[in-house]
């Protein structure tokens, strides 16, 4: 059986239930705290811009590997146009925007 005799005096008895008063007093304040719907509202904020930043983050590592491969496309390792690549191209761009002005000519005249 449990020993329920108390060897406590009221002095001590006193001063425990202020502690343990004190103790709850900052336990609800703190979730008042976390129920205020500013707090709710920043908690979902701070979220959601995390979450930008990480999807940001992520594109733009994804945009720097897709630009790191087109440029290994046309340079050599060292860094030297491939002009053997680089000439197609530009013929092409070229004859594109050739075609492209004369398309919007065509319409104008």
């Amino acid at each position: 059986m449990a020993d329920t005799s108390d060897t406590r005096t009221p002095a001590q008895i006193e001063a425990d239930i202020k502690a343990r008063r004190a103790v709850l007093a900052e336990t609800l304040d703190e979730i008042g705290v976390r129920v205020h719907p500013k707090t709710i509202v920043g908690d979902a904020k701070a979220k959601v811009v995390s979450n930008i930043d990480h999807t940001l983050g992520r594109a733009y590592v994804g945009v720097n590997r897709a630009v790191s491969d087109v440029k290994a496309q046309f340079t050599h390792e060292d860094g030297a146009p491939r002009l053997e690549r680089i000439v197609p191209v530009a013929l092409v761009a070229v004859g594109l925007v050739g075609l492209l002005a004369l398309g919007t000519r065509r319409r104008r005249g």
